[in-house]
């Protein structure tokens, strides 16, 4: 091919100042600046561009806008792969580099397309019906070949390069889409001073007067429009920016292209940026979407919408074709035969129509355009390309074909069977749009508050009929804003010309076969080779609900959603099913509206940054001191503090021995800390704890434990009450969030009447607990103005004082089992805190220690925690039955009774210890009799620990029968590694059973 032979010496709307080079599958092609990836390959005469999803025929592109199904690339930058790209969208710029998808080897000798020759084996649903057998295993090998031949383009292998923004925004009026309606409703609203944001999917505004002959009266006007726009404070204007989503309270989803377009990214500039816009009113000014006609073989490259025949020829100066056959059912399509004639092509319109408007046969005469009325294309021909198209004639109506007609040589064929508003935003609020017959088309029914509707997402098809609503609606949003509405017309349009006649639609969705042609298949979805046949083989097998076919034979799925297949399949459902096309319903519309890459929704939170890494106040002092950390949910906590030559096992064993023997000191920062307020916490309290708390006094603690609503344990946790209306409480570290939504929960649908306040005060907070036979004695030297005597500070007491100036608080709780202390400060002081206590503590030997020394202490004590409140466990299984009160109702209590919970045989939880010295087992072991170990068996290993105390690993377990089989062996087996030891069912309290000591 010679370079450009499809480009027109001169015309359309790119730069010729700025010639591009790039890529496809790995050749090199000449462009312009303004070209899109696709006009750039017709203009170089590219015409088969990609292969089908299933059948692997040949496609070519068939639009030139957001509906294309057909031209979906993989784009190259670097590190960076993209698949399926629409080609349409993609704009141009030097050095771009395109693969084909779904081919294999090569694009023109594509060996899977074997599978087109028998296309009724490969009907719609036939995995279902196919892969089946001999055995029930075998999906397992089918499963990997089909998924190997499943799927357009391949996702990339790599961690992504680029980075993301987010941005969110507030407007008064937020107006989708830049064509002649959303400028003049933009314009409207602009001028009444409210914020507007006018947003634009394309790179350049003007919609679907782009596709009309430039530098005429409607570019005047175009450009007379875009720079009041553009001088306006209150206005933004977003071009390359796509709203994909319409969420509850006017919340919108958009995606702005950044970097993608520029052939050297700016630095520092995002590839894309995800914004979240807050408005009081939309106007939907979206366009429609010209729709295809069905018959033979309209998938072939070559075949597209005459709309986008006018778009090339007009935006690109691209001619699409030489001898062009044009296919219609309206008169839209004759301004896009009537250029490209005087461009030069030699054009036949084939209407299906038998009366059409004198003033458009007028018009096709004189371009010396060749007309046939009452035809229709039965069939193209052609294997990579159109060759020819089989013409047949009608009688009175589309569905009585006469005789086999005739032959027409063409190279390219357009179509256009009518257009269907764009009304995918609207109707993801849930309203569906309602079939309108005398039009053909889908418009909106019911219209949700705050949503207006202009131009062709209305319904009006011409251009002054589109202007005006624009206007209409843009004055409506203001008023409904609080603005004035403007007096006067705004650009009345005196020098346009009259409008155009409207689309005149005589409704056609499909060809049906005709003699002497042959038969061949018939695409109602091309992205995703949705035949006829399968629409009708769907009906014969009952899936005929329109949800049902989507998911039986894919239609309306993939990267178009049907954007130009469902109204078409609608209407062959319809007619199978007898009825009318309002009678089947549409499916329903869901975000996004156009794909949208992981990357930009996920943003910056990637890596390190996927979720928030939380440091204690004092995790500058545990580095110096040299911690080892772990990760324990988003925070960061000293695992163990290593001397030399230790290991994780060795220093987790002398921190803890030091805790039991004499003085320690661990960071519980990370605890989850809710400051409760208000008259009525306490009934509050009293209602979500499974024990009591309406008697719980000033200045003392309670330890609580809550419940899910369907009776599973939820979290455990502390509540200090301060004062009066001030409490105070402690959650698990992992558990604070999901106690927190628990709890607004609650307030804010089944007791609103309680006047609570719950603030998460977390990072408010340093902590640390200072535990071991000494350390009253350590906080006596460290804290003057505290009395910790048994009689002025007993166990779960609370009390306030100052450490070295700063105002603290100190609850006397354990969790280690020994008597313990937790202090707080403002986090601002939480290592200066951290640092007077261990000062004062060498004196006594005091260690810090870390969460594995913590987790030893804990299960030594028979304390449960994470492992054993993970979501499955009961009260009853924690063997805490006897917390629960008789007295009240709580929240879980009425299905904490339900028969599986209190079956005896659930496992309950228990101690273990191995029965041969020197034996050890596996937390996550399972737990089985003696000798059999197979299945699910009796329980599991929860948590398990070297206990310095007993010298022997111990562990907490639950196992069915609980407590009555204390005393019995029984095996920990670990299948992973092959192990199994024998263990010993004890109590699962190990040191100091009866409390003595952390009672002091």
């Amino acid at each position: 091919m010679s370079e450009q032979a499809c480009r027109l010496p001169e015309g359309g709307r790119i730069d010729r100042e700025q010639a591009f080079s790039f890529s496809f599958d790995g050749r090199q092609y000449p462009g312009f600046a303004g070209d899109t990836l696709a006009s750039a390959l017709l203009a170089n005469g590219a015409r088969l561009v990609g292969r089908s999803f299933k059948y692997h025929r040949p496609r070519g592109i068939y639009a030139a806008g957001i509906e294309e199904p057909n031209a979906l690339f993989a784009l190259k930058s670097g590190d960076r792969v993209i698949p399926n790209v629409r080609g349409t969208g993609v704009e141009l710029h030097d050095g771009l580099v395109a693969a084909s998808q779904n081919r294999w080897p090569s694009l023109r000798l594509d060996l899977m397309s074997v599978v087109g020759l028998f296309p009724k084996l490969f009907a719609a649903g036939f995995y279902y019906k196919t892969f089946m057998g001999p055995t029930r295993k075998a999906w397992l090998v089918y499963e990997h070949f089909i998924r190997e031949a499943a799927g357009m383009g391949v996702a990339a292998s790599k961690p992504d390069p680029a980075h993301y923004e987010k941005a969110e925004a507030f407007c008064d009026v937020l107006v989708v889409g830049a064509g002649p309606s959303g400028l003049m409703a933009a314009l409207t609203v602009g001028r009444s001073g409210a914020r507007v944001i006018l947003v634009e999917d394309d790179y350049e505004l003007g919609g679907s007067l782009l596709a009309r002959q430039p530098g005429g009266q409607t570019d005047r006007w175009l450009t007379a429009m875009a720079a009041e726009l553009d001088s306006m404070a209150n206005v933004r204007i977003m071009k390359r920016t796509c709203v994909f989503g319409a969420y509850d309270n006017l919340v919108f989803g958009l995606v702005e292209r950044i970097n993608e377009h520029r052939s050297d990214p700016e630095p520092f500039a995002p590839w894309q940026r995800y914004w979240i816009v807050r408005a009081r009113r939309v106007i939907l000014a979206t366009g429609m979407i010209e729709r295809p006609i069905v018959f033979a073989n309209n998938d072939l490259p070559g075949v597209m919408l005459a709309s986008a025949g006018r778009t090339y020829l007009n935006r690109f100066a691209v001619r699409v074709g030489r001898r062009i056959a044009v296919f219609t059912n309206n008169n839209s399509a004759y301004g896009a035969a009537i250029e490209l004639a005087a461009a030069g092509s030699d054009v036949t319109v084939i209407d299906s129509r038998r009366e059409v408007d004198s003033g458009l046969v007028r018009a096709a005469g004189r371009a010396r355009i060749t007309l046939h009325q009452g035809h229709a294309v039965a069939r193209a021909n052609g294997g990579q390309r159109v060759r020819s198209v089989n013409v047949t004639t009608y009688k009175d109506s589309p569905s009585q074909p006469q005789g086999a007609g005739f032959k027409l040589r063409c190279d390219t064929l357009l179509v256009s069977g009518g257009w269907t508003p764009t009304l995918h935003l609207l109707s993801q609020q849930g309203p569906k749009p309602v079939y309108d017959d005398e039009r053909a088309m889908f418009v909106a029914g019911k219209v949700p508050r705050g949503f207006l509707l202009a131009g062709g997402a209305a319904g009006d098809l011409g251009l002054r009929g589109g202007i005006s609503s624009g206007e209409r609606a843009g004055n409506a949003a203001a008023e409904q804003c609080g603005f004035a509405a403007s007096s006067a017309r705004i650009w009345a349009l005196p020098e346009l010309s009259a409008d155009e006649p409207d689309l005149a639609t005589e409704a056609m969705w499909e060809v049906p076969d005709s003699r002497g042609f042959g038969s061949a298949m018939k695409f109602v979805d091309i992205q995703n080779d949705v035949k006829s046949d399968d629409i009708g083989l769907a009906h014969r097998e009952g899936y005929d609900s329109v949800e049902l076919l989507k998911r039986y034979t894919t239609l309306g799925m993939a990267t178009d959603q049907g954007k130009t297949a469902n109204l078409n399949a609608l209407a062959i459902l319809a007619g199978l099913h007898r009825t009318d096309i309002k009678d089947v319903g549409t499916t329903m519309f869901r975000p996004p509206y156009r794909p949208v890459l992981l990357g930009a929704l996920a943003g910056q939170s990637v890596n390190e940054h996927f979720r928030p890494t939380r440091r204690s106040p004092m995790h500058d002092w545990h580095e110096r001191n040299g911690a080892v950390f772990a990760q324990t949910s988003l925070w960061v906590r000293p695992w163990y503090f290593p001397q030399p030559g230790e290991s994780l096992r060795e220093a987790s064993i002398r921190e803890a021995a030091a805790v039991r023997d004499r003085v320690g000191m661990v960071d519980v920062s990370s605890l989850g800390k809710i400051d409760v307020q208000g008259p009525d916490v306490a009934e509050f309290l009293n209602r979500v704890y499974v024990n009591n708390f309406d008697t719980l006094k000033p200045g003392n603690v309670r330890y609580g434990l809550m419940l899910r609503l369907d009776g599973i344990a939820l979290d455990d946790g502390t509540t200090a009450r301060i004062s009066e209306n001030d409490y105070f409480m402690t959650t698990t570290t992992v558990g604070v969030a999901t106690v927190l939504t628990h709890l607004e929960y609650l307030l804010q649908t089944a007791w609103p009447d309680l006047d609570v306040q719950l603030t998460n005060v977390t990072s408010q907070w340093a902590a640390v607990a200072v535990a071991g036979p000494l350390s009253r004695n350590l906080l006596t030297k460290a804290i003057h103005d505290i009395n910790f005597s048994n009689e002025t500070l007993p166990f779960m007491g609370v009390a306030h004082g100052h450490l070295d100036g700063i105002p603290i608080r100190v609850g006397r709780l354990s969790f280690s089992g020994e008597m313990a202390y937790e202090v707080y400060a403002p986090a601002g002081h939480g290592e200066h805190m951290w640092q007077c206590i261990y000062d004062a503590g060498q004196v006594f030997g005091v260690v810090p220690y870390g969460t594995e020394a913590l987790n030893i202490l804990r299960t030594e004590k028979g304390h449960v925690a994470g492992p054993e409140l993970d979501g499955r466990t009961s009260l009853l299984d924690l063997g805490m039955g006897r917390m629960a009160s008789r007295k009240k109702p709580f929240v879980g209590g009425a299905l904490l009774q339900r028969e599986g919970l209190v079956d005896p045989a659930r496992p309950q939880l228990v101690g273990l210890k191995p029965v041969h010295d020197g034996d050890e087992f596996r937390a996550g072991a399972i737990l089985c009799e003696q000798g059999r170990h197979s299945g699910h068996g009796i329980g599991r290993v929860s948590s398990v620990a070297w206990s310095p105390e007993l010298a022997t690993q111990v562990g907490l377990g639950f196992v069915s029968g609980g407590k009555s089989r204390k005393g019995d062996v029984i095996d920990a087996v670990f299948p992973l590694r092959d192990e199994a030891t024998a263990v010993r069912v004890v109590s699962p309290h190990f040191v100091d059973p009866k409390g003595e000591r952390l009672r002091g």
